[in-house]
């Protein structure tokens, strides 16, 4: 049970009973809404609001309501426009007043359907946060910014570079240049430059005549060729051998190339997208990348932020995969359980929307029933956390200097469990996240 009941119980003798709990009936499970009482202190905050905050009621009754969910308690049934991860939406509020008609709180809820009992609606993926950016998912302000340079590049020649993490949708990002460019309709094609040899991969990018080696016993086309006019992902792109580096230049230079045991050029028209997990600049320092190469490649940069850093997207994406799997009939999730919710937004998802996606389909697989429970989760999920406490450092004022490197040191310590991290600095989860935006951590 959410711990605000309990708390609400003991704290809402004079919020007017009758009215309050028609209102939590009517609304729990319908939206995500929190309840303040005339001193803006928090005494209700409802499961829907821990799915999209990632904040626990446990660490925030009682205390003063934390910004940007501050609320105008004054303000009536006027709508008054809230702010959650740069995105701004309206919120309603209703004022709530005790027996002798004194505003005593107000209760606020988003003025938008919420996921609820019934998450998976056509209406989750309607809400105008919710942008699905040619197969890119997001609600965050910093894939908001990258969609926007996404559409700007499309409307040039540039060669993009497209920096990220396994899994964090590289690939993705391609395909949305392709489809937004004047070549959306010719060929896009793909190959991931660290899963063949070096002669594999010179054949299949550039092709080979009859008899160039042992077992060419035809012409064949290779990437760029039948690419011709459209769009060349290169995954990996780091990964290439430094003599395949150079022929790669001169593609870009000359727009020409020469195939294996050829000797003629065929001239080519292809708009390169290449993608890579490293850092091209680290590769050059270490001789391991051709600096020339660098600079050609890397004319337009897009660096995909990690799962991790944008968490207000994993709900959303969870809903999103769990919906395509209710279409296959196999299960259908209506619910998640919230201890498995604060689980799956606490993880540090090294393998990012990927990883996310196995992780729903491991659920179908082993559960049944229409809640996902935090047991039908792979076995890292479930594993105890033992944390290195950092306590002792706050135990006594402390400098924010001090502050800060204890904050850093523990989210070092946790990558991407943020509750873990929290409680090793004996900090609320409110408050760490307060003070880690405060110190821009």
């Amino acid at each position: 049970m959410n711990p605000s009941i309990d708390y609400l119980k003991q704290h809402s003798s004079s919020l007017g009973p009758s009215l309050l709990w028609a209102l939590l009936a009517l609304c729990d499970d319908a939206a995500a809404f929190y309840l303040v009482n005339s001193e803006q202190h928090i005494l209700y905050w409802n499961e829907g609001m821990v799915r999209m905050t990632g904040l626990r009621a446990e660490d925030l009754l009682g205390q003063v309501c934390p910004e940007p969910y501050r609320i105008n308690i004054r303000a009536g049934k006027q709508p008054q426009t809230l702010s959650i991860a740069g995105q701004p939406f309206k919120l309603r509020v209703r004022q709530l007043h005790d027996g002798l008609n004194v505003l005593a709180g107000s209760i606020a809820w988003l003025d938008m359907e919420n996921d609820g009992a019934k998450e998976v609606t056509d209406t989750q993926q309607a809400n105008p946060r919710n942008r699905n950016f040619h197969g890119l998912l997001s609600r965050s302000p910093a894939m908001r910014d990258i969609f926007q340079i996404i559409e700007n590049a499309a409307q040039t020649e540039a060669t993009v570079l497209v920096r990220g993490e396994s899994g964090a949708g590289k690939e993705l990002v391609a395909k949305a240049i392709h489809k937004l460019s004047a070549r959306q309709h010719a060929p896009f094609l793909a190959i991931n430059c660290a899963a063949l040899s070096s002669n594999l991969l010179e054949s299949e990018l550039f092709g080979h005549v009859r008899g160039a080696f042992t077992g060419a016993i035809k012409d064949h086309q290779g990437l760029f060729q039948r690419a011709h006019g459209g769009t060349l992902f290169l995954d990996e792109v780091a990964e290439l051998p430094l003599e395949l580096q150079a022929k790669l230049l001169r593609v870009l230079q000359e727009r020409n190339y020469i195939p294996v045991g050829g000797d003629r050029t065929i001239a080519v028209d292809v708009r390169i997208v290449a993608a890579t997990h490293r850092s091209l600049r680290e590769e050059v320092k270490s001789g391991r990348f051709r600096e020339d190469l660098m600079y050609r490649l890397r004319v337009v940069p897009i660096f995909i932020p990690p799962l991790r850093d944008r968490r207000e997207d994993i709900s959303l994406l969870v809903w999103h995969f769990i919906s395509q799997h209710n279409a296959e009939n196999m299960r259908h999730i209506e619910k998640i359980e919230p201890e498995a919710m604060r689980v799956l937004l606490d993880y540090g998802w090294p393998g990012n929307i990927r990883e996310l996606h196995n992780v729903v389909e491991y659920a179908f697989a082993v559960g049944r029933g229409t809640t996902l429970r935090l047991s039908e989760l792979p076995p890292e999920f479930k594993q105890p956390q033992t944390p290195t406490p950092l306590a002792p450092l706050l135990a006594t004022p402390v400098s924010a200097i001090d502050e800060c490197a204890a904050i850093r040191a523990a989210l070092a310590q946790h990558p991407g469990q943020i509750t873990a991290a929290a409680n090793a600095c004996g900090m609320s989860r409110a408050t760490f996240w307060r003070k880690r935006k405060h110190y821009g951590l």
